[in-house]
């Protein structure tokens, strides 16, 4: 009996993993690589990002108004200032001086003593 139950067990598992493995894709599962988005961009400011927690997704306009070490720069809007990290890469060829306005995107870097932005792309406007 044990070994018939043993079998049975056995078979299900070995039948149940082989039919997991052949399941159709469901397109509307795959995640989309760019398109059409309705709906304007939601503007974060200074202010607001400090009370946000952390790795949210954020875009903020305003100026770069200052660069303070490899890659580190301070950013400012009409409600303060917040140091933000972009890569040499996100620069994108850009010229940037601090008069000219920019969008940043990126996302909140909270740390236990400061909050910082991870820039993943640069708009001079």
């Amino acid at each position: 009996m044990k070994k018939i139950s043993f079998m049975a067990i056995l078979s299900v598992l070995v039948f149940g993993a082989a039919n997991a493995e052949f399941q159709p894709v469901n397109p509307t599962t795959t995640s989309a690589k760019g398109g059409f988005v309705s709906g304007a961009e939601t503007i974060s400011t200074v202010k607001q990002i400090m009370e946000m927690r952390d790795d949210v997704p954020v875009i903020v306009k305003g100026n770069i108004v200052q660069r303070m070490g490899d890659e580190t720069y301070l950013f400012e809007d009409s409600t303060g200032s917040i140091t933000v990290e972009i890569d040499d890469d996100e620069w994108r060829g850009q010229t940037i001086t601090p008069t000219d306005p920019v969008k940043l995107y990126g996302e909140v870097d909270r740390g236990i003593f400061k909050t910082e932005l991870e820039i993943n792309y640069v708009e001079k406007l």
